[in-house]
């Protein structure tokens, strides 16, 4: 590994965990394509990814429970699920051709699009007291187990997931969800960096580089996250979403031919 590609990992780890600690999710949405594009598979990019994104939502928890934005008992409840569940995507991410975890990803990512609209949607629903009630404990169990597949799988935290269903489900406010979800992800990040460790498919130096770039990221994110409008940061997402949804389809079609 050159000097160069030291350089554009601490950089994209930076951004990574920018993202996580204004939305609540990993950062994998960055890390992994980056880690392609270095030349890595995507299962080594998966497994580095979540080295990295131990590193990261560590460093965010930490920052919101100084603040006092942290609840032990949402994260324990939806934490649970997430870890059972987290082996289930590590075992499918060894067994499934590279062409298809990106494809798959690519398909995750346009998804996001939806749910950051549907996101909004719920705040004005919250605001008007009309969200659907669901089962408190089916709707743990379900969220949390989602973000579990997602992080063994992808390589990502689950938050991708886990704020839009927290809010759907469980009718918490946003902000709340993304504090929440960072501190789920911890516990998925560490179950799939455990898993992936055995598999032999984390590159240690480049997820170690990762995360130290997205605990900086972080730190920045979650002391501003209160003071930005969720509208400006939702529209800015999505446009990125769309376009690396595109890059990864390519890397899909390359790794196919």
């Amino acid at each position: 590994m050159n000097d160069f590609s030291w350089l554009i990992l601490g950089i994209g780890g930076l951004i990574s965990g920018v993202i996580a600690g204004l939305l609540g999710i990993g950062g994998g949405i960055i890390t992994i394509p980056l880690l392609v594009t270095l030349g890595y598979t995507p299962v080594q990019a998966i497994a580095t990814s979540s080295l990295a994104i131990v590193i990261t939502s560590i460093s965010g928890s930490l920052q919101n429970w100084w603040m006092g934005y942290f609840d032990w008992k949402r994260v324990i409840y939806l934490g649970i699920p997430a870890f059972l569940t987290t082996g289930v995507g590590v075992y499918f991410a060894n067994k499934i051709p590279p062409y298809i975890i990106l494809f798959t990803f690519g398909i995750i990512l346009l998804a996001n699009i939806y749910l950051i609209e549907l996101r909004k949607q719920l705040v004005l629903k919250q605001a008007e007291k009309t969200l659907p009630e669901f089962n408190p404990l089916l709707s743990k169990i379900g969220t949390g187990g989602a973000a579990g597949i997602l992080a063994g799988f992808f390589g990502l935290g689950g938050g991708t997931i886990m704020v839009p269903l927290q809010m759907l489900l469980l009718g918490e406010e946003i902000k709340v969800a993304i504090q929440t979800s960072l501190g789920v992800i911890v516990i998925t990040a560490l179950a799939a960096c455990t898993g992936h460790t055995l598999e032999g498919n984390i590159l240690f130096v480049q997820g170690l580089i990762l995360g130290f770039g997205g605990l900086l990221g972080v730190q920045m994110s979650t002391r501003t996250l209160p003071k930005l409008p969720d509208s400006v940061v939702s529209l800015v997402l999505r446009i990125f979403l769309g376009i690396l949804s595109v890059y990864v389809f390519w890397e899909s079609w390359i790794n196919y031919q």
